[in-house]
C-alpha cells in the first residue's frame, strides 16, 4: 500500500507538518505527563481509524516505558483497572473531544469538570492542544491512506 500524497516530499505538506509539530512543544511544555500524551494520541487515534499513528504512538509509549497490559487495553479503558483516575479522565476528554460531531454538546462539562479535577490550568491547555493536534495529523493520514507498521520510535525527533 502507497499512500496517496507523500507527506513528507511535499513542500506544502512538509511545511504544514513541519508547524503541526511545532505547536506541539505547546504540550510538551505544559506538565502533562508523557505516557497520558501517548495515551491520548493512541485512543483519538484508535477512534479516527489511524493506523499510522496507532502504530507511532504504540512504539513511542512503549520506549517511554509503557507496559504491553495498559497498551492493550487503551480501546477498553473504561472497563480495565490499570488506568489512573487522571489518566481516565484525560482519555475521557480525548474521547469526547475527537468525537465532538457524536454528541450536540460537544465536549461535557462533567468530562471537563472531571479532567479539572486531575490537571491544571497549563495541563488543561496542553491535553486541549494535544486532542486538537493528534485530531488533525490523523485527518491528514486517514485521508492520504498513510500505510502503518514501519514507524521507528524517534523517527521525527
Amino acid at each position: 500500500m502507497e499512500a496517496r500524497l507523500n507527506l513528507m516530499g511535499s513542500p506544502a505538506a512538509a511545511t504544514f507538518v513541519k508547524h503541526l509539530s511545532s505547536a506541539g512543544k505547546v504540550v510538551s511544555d505544559s506538565g502533562l505527563p508523557t505516557l497520558t500524551q501517548e495515551l491520548v494520541k493512541i485512543r483519538a487515534s484508535q477512534i479516527n481509524g489511524c493506523g499510522f499513528c496507532t502504530d507511532m504512538h504504540t512504539k513511542e509509549a512503549t520506549a517511554a516505558g509503557e507496559t504491553a497490559t495498559r497498551l492493550n487495553l487503551i480501546a477498553a479503558w473504561r472497563e480495565a483497572k490499570v488506568f489512573t483516575e487522571a489518566e481516565r479522565a484525560a482519555l475521557e476528554l480525548a474521547e469526547q473531544g475527537t468525537r465532538i460531531a457524536d454528541a450536540a454538546g460537544g465536549v461535557t462539562d462533567e468530562a471537563w469538570e472531571n479532567a479539572a479535577k486531575h490537571y491544571d490550568e497549563q495541563q488543561l491547555g496542553g491535553l486541549v492542544f494535544l486532542i486538537s493536534l493528534i485530531n488533525a495529523f490523523n485527518r491528514a493520514n486517514v485521508i492520504v491512506q498513510q500505510p502503518a507498521g514501519d514507524y521507528r520510535v524517534g523517527q521525527f525527533a
